[in-house]
């Protein structure tokens, strides 16, 4: 099932999130959830009953103490609209998202449910101080990064090769490869935070040709 086409204001009312400790959601990207806890299944079961929209959003460090509770969360959060789901005969769900875009969480709304909903409000990307040959230029940088980066791969990089070229808008091609590429959290969480497409590009450069560095002892300037 594809993600909607249609403008997501109407469920930014009262948006259900799934808070996990090191999950980040990008725009474009696929994330697959394994959902077991009776909160969460709950959470899935209202979802696939509705808009079939959902948020995750990153909790900050010290959430242990209070996990079960309402501990705080990152402001900006990917929502993710539901393209698969399975419902296991012992109530789990596994469930696939594809993200949809950015939001900004203006407010936790008092509990209604046994998991959290808030009220949230759409992010675009800012107009970048960049021209838009200075952006091409950078999108043409990240491929031919991710190019070297492939012929060391020993597997994958064709695939790799493929994804960094199947989107031709910058803004969209960086936040599918921080996807693929960026594992640590806080790296992941800062490009989502990052609205300038520009900005998103050069922090994605620098990540590639340190990952470049692990195989290729030459000269990793991305300037």
């Amino acid at each position: 099932m594809d993600a909607p086409d249609t403008p997501l204001e109407g469920a930014l009312a009262a948006l259900p999130i799934f808070p996990l400790p090191e999950v980040v959601l990008f725009p474009g990207a696929l994330m697959p959830l394994h959902v077991f806890e009776p909160r969460y299944r709950d959470l899935t079961r209202d979802v696939l009953g509705g808009a079939r929209l959902l948020a995750m959003a990153r909790l900050k460090p010290g959430f242990e103490p209070d996990y079960e509770g309402r501990p705080p969360v990152h402001a900006i959060a990917g929502v993710g609209y539901v393209i698969a789901s399975e419902h296991l005969d012992d109530g789990r769900y596994h469930v696939v998202l594809r993200g949809v875009g950015r939001i900004r969480i203006a407010e936790e709304l008092p509990p209604a449910h046994a998991y959290r909903t808030v009220r949230a409000e759409m992010l675009v990307d800012t107009r970048s101080q960049r021209s838009p040959a200075d952006l091409a230029g950078a999108h043409g940088q990240l491929i031919a990064l991710c190019d070297r980066l492939a012929g060391h791969l020993e597997e994958g990089g064709d695939h790799l090769r493929e994804l960094v070229r199947s989107l031709s808008s910058p803004a969209a091609c960086v936040d599918v490869m921080s996807a693929a590429l960026v594992a640590d959290p806080d790296e992941r969480q800062q490009l989502l935070e990052t609205l300038d497409p520009a900005g998103r590009i050069d922090l994605l450069l620098g990540h590639v040709a340190a990952l470049l560095g692990r195989y290729d002892p030459g000269p990793r300037s991305v300037n």
